[in-house]
């Protein structure tokens, strides 16, 4: 196990590391929050190391994190009596890490949670850095607080319980931590094949770097905000495929977002363009190509009058000046975002 800090663990064998932290922990009542996935894959990975609990289950999905289900959450916590001495395990991906606690922050006036990261888009990024919340009239994390969990277990071990597509979304987080802060690391990953990655280092270095940048920063007052880079565009994009008959997973729709701020980059902040072309050319090869109809373009420019970063009417994005070097807080204009819409269509 290694501890990232006294908040964090890195462990292959969660079993263990969950029932040494549980032994130290006082609570009235524990538990567990699941959904229907991580109920049937994750939980029986974790159940023999939990003393006396109780199971609160949701549906599983981005278009189930809203105020409906947090009021099934809040329900079931009322119905096994949970207090504010009792603590509420979460365990899945960034739904269930982001919900969660949510609903454990605002219950009674709050009690104690811990995540257990599920995906590897929650390990290396979701869980950690206390934003917690759901979405709201389809706009992404619309209501919430910021709150730490007591404590974050991540374990590689879930990982093998995850499709191809779920792991891949999660590696776009991986490689945006890359590309806003450490261009040796951003070329360390590309030598690897997909069969090849080494998950545990690149969640090691993710979970550092977000770390880092979270405790200089929490209220995402300043330098935080350069961990949003391609979310501007990508949010807008993720939104807009939540009511499409196929859904974008949340880092296929962010990989887009970082080709068309590269682009922005480009243009606006100094992104050489052998730089624009080496992350265009390596989003590509990892994602592929998403065909976006030309007609939704305006519906997508849109969505982004609602980003959280936004001010005084403008919208604020964080783009790169090179790779690993990100800024934040520069405006750009819905006809940038149809332009950069182009730049991807024209790929």
């Amino acid at each position: 196990m290694t501890e990232i800090t006294s908040k964090v663990a890195v462990t292959t064998r969660v079993q263990e590391t969950l029932s040494e932290y549980l032994k130290k922990t006082t609570c009235s009542q524990l538990g567990v929050l699941v959904d229907t996935n991580t109920k049937e894959f994750c939980y029986p990975l974790i159940e023999q190391s939990l003393p006396a609990h109780h199971i609160l289950e949701i549906p599983a999905g981005e278009a189930f994190k809203k105020l409906d289900t947090c009021n099934t959450i809040w329900g079931q916590m009322t119905h096994h009596q949970m207090d504010r001495q009792s603590l509420l395990i979460n365990l899945g991906g960034g739904v269930i890490g982001d919900m969660g606690g949510f609903c454990a922050a605002t219950f009674k006036r709050g009690l104690s949670f811990i995540n257990l990261p599920t995906t590897l888009l929650a390990q290396v990024d979701a869980s950690i850095g206390g934003k917690l919340g759901i979405d709201f009239q389809g706009f992404k994390n619309h209501i919430g607080l910021f709150q730490d969990p007591d404590k974050i277990i991540i374990s590689t071990e879930f990982l093998q319980t995850l499709p191809y597509q779920e792991l891949r979304s999660g590696f776009a987080e991986v490689l945006k931590h890359a590309l806003i802060t450490d261009h040796k690391h951003w070329r360390h990953i590309h030598k690897f094949t997909w069969e090849e990655q080494p998950w545990q280092e690149h969640i090691a270095h993710s979970v550092y770097t977000k770390q880092q940048v979270v405790e200089e920063d929490p209220q995402e007052i300043g330098l935080r905000k350069i961990l949003n880079y391609g979310h501007t565009i990508g949010h807008a994009i993720e939104r807009f495929y939540l009511s499409q008959p196929t859904p974008l997973l949340h880092g296929e729709a962010i990989a887009i977002g970082m080709i068309a701020e590269a682009y922005l980059s480009n243009k606006i902040t100094g992104l050489p363009s052998t730089d624009l072309k080496e992350i265009t050319d390596k989003l590509l090869h990892w994602f592929g190509k998403v065909h976006i109809e030309e007609t939704t373009w305006q519906a997508i420019a849109q969505n982004t009058l609602q980003d959280k970063k936004n001010s005084n009417g403008q919208i604020k994005c964080t783009l790169l000046q090179q790779l690993g070097t990100a800024t934040f807080d520069v405006t750009i204009t819905s006809a940038d975002i149809m332009e950069a819409m182009g730049y991807y269509h024209e790929q």
